[in-house]
């Protein structure tokens, strides 16, 4: 068993891949030779699956999968996961913003007890748009699913053997890595690292994956969308009832005629936008359990290289054995 994994999703990172191969060769030699990188090419459409191709060829220790079509990020560090050996997992992004040379500090960490350590990002290198809009998301969504993810933190992270046995046990359909690895409760510390600028290119997730990534996590964690559903409702129902109360004591005791046929109007078309919501997300709840139901795996794997895949797992119910 290798005393060390390195699960790394690519998306179009062709022109990436030669160097953070070089780099973590070189860190992850200062723990131990004893090593895999696990490559998880998710059809980004260039050429990243022929260097990855090469890339093994010239050492065994480099392992590649790639996916049937686009699954997405998170399905790739599940695929990733599924098939590592290591001791420790380290899971880290393609584009050079984490820093491979890191990875010896998340060790030792871990090396202090921990099955859980996070990388937060000191000086991020983003633009301002992006690390504002991810603060709002990560506050909403803490709020929405009463966990207190910290925002400062993405993937990269190291996880010990346990921590990976327990991810593969959870199968659902909408999958968020990091909220899945806060859930379980393991003992978790986390250091300062440095958060380097993007090698070249832009981030591939757009405001549309990003928002998309948003409500389904939202609605994979919680059912507080609903409950917040129920208390507006109940707020709508109260002040529509002391608001025709006070008209009808008007009426009744100043003889103020009853008139406002427009804010009539106006209130049941805000009423009515209220429903039509509230039944929207009942609507996207039971769609998500529908997909549920169906018992798809999370993804299908069209090659892979260096990997033995078909007889080392399978899968029985939506449940990963080994």
């Amino acid at each position: 068993m290798a005393i060390i994994s390195v699960v790394i999703p690519v998306y179009k990172a062709e022109n990436c891949l030669h160097e953070l191969y070089t780099r973590l060769k070189s860190s992850l030699q200062i723990i131990s030779e004893d090593f895999e990188i696990i490559l998880v090419e998710d059809c980004g459409g260039d050429r990243s699956w022929e260097i990855i191709l090469e890339l093994a060829d010239q050492d065994p220790r480099v392992k590649g999968i790639q996916f049937s079509r686009n699954f997405g990020q998170h399905y790739g560090i599940t695929a990733g996961i599924d098939y590592c050996d290591g001791d420790w997992v380290v899971v880290m992004d393609c584009d050079l913003q984490d820093r491979p040379e890191e990875i010896t500090r998340l060790y030792a960490k871990a090396q202090e007890g921990y099955d859980v350590v996070l990388a937060k990002r000191s000086n991020r290198q983003d633009t301002l748009l992006k690390k504002l809009a991810s603060k709002l998301f990560y506050q909403v969504f803490n709020y929405l699913a009463d966990l207190k993810y910290d925002a400062e933190v993405g993937n990269f992270r190291i996880i010990s053997r346990k921590v990976v046995c327990n991810f593969r046990l959870m199968r659902e359909q909408l999958r968020f890595f990091g909220g899945l690895v806060d859930w379980m409760g393991f003992p978790c510390a986390s250091i300062k690292v440095q958060h380097d600028s993007r090698l070249e290119g832009k981030s591939t997730y757009t405001f549309k994956k990003l928002w998309k990534l948003a409500t389904h996590t939202i609605i994979a964690y919680s059912d507080k969308p609903l409950r917040l559903s129920i208390k507006i409702g109940f707020m709508i129902s109260l002040l529509a009832f002391l608001a025709g109360t006070y008209l009808i004591i008007k009426a009744i005791l100043f003889g103020t005629p009853v008139i406002g046929w427009s804010s009539l109007i106006v209130s049941l078309y805000f009423l009515g936008g209220i429903i039509i919501s509230i039944l929207g997300i009942i609507g996207i709840y039971l769609g998500k359990t529908f997909d549920e139901t169906k018992k798809r795996p999370l993804y299908l794997i069209k090659n892979s290289t260096n990997t033995n895949l078909d007889s080392k797992y399978f899968f029985d119910k939506g449940t990963l054995h080994k």
